[in-house]
């Protein structure tokens, strides 16, 4: 999961329509195992690295809060206050693209910058 780091990437998400099929996709170009995560009425899954188990990305279907979106893959950085840095993105030309959510001890959103990119924003030691 998740490693600790400011302004580090610490996680990264692919979310889209055919999870399982681009599950499948990765797990045979990279090897990766898979682990399904319960999400709601669906399973997302992280992929793994078959030696030592360890999440590597996660692949996650285009549901729910995760149905805006973009189908790329989205890197998390982390960062120490979650709220302060949603308040820096707002006033510095950019805008939160997906509700703030969280568990297992971190809470995220993904932002757009001003020119717009997107990528996510990851506060860990959070509920």
């Amino acid at each position: 999961m998740p490693q600790s780091g400011m302004g580090r990437i610490v996680w990264t998400d692919l979310t889209i329509p055919n999870a399982p099929q681009v599950r499948d996709f990765y797990a045979q170009v990279f090897g990766w195992g898979v682990e399904n995560v319960e999400v709601d009425d669906h399973h997302d899954f992280t992929m793994t690295d078959p030696a030592t188990g360890d999440g590597i990305v996660g692949v996650c279907h285009a549901l729910g809060e995760n149905a805006t979106q973009p189908p790329q893959w989205i890197n998390y950085f982390s960062v120490a206050n979650l709220d302060d840095s949603i308040k820096a993105v707002e006033q510095n030309g950019g805008k939160v693209i997906t509700p703030v959510r969280g568990g297992g001890g971190f809470r995220f959103c993904v932002i757009q910058d001003p020119g717009g990119a997107v990528c996510g924003l990851m506060e860990m030691g959070s509920a």
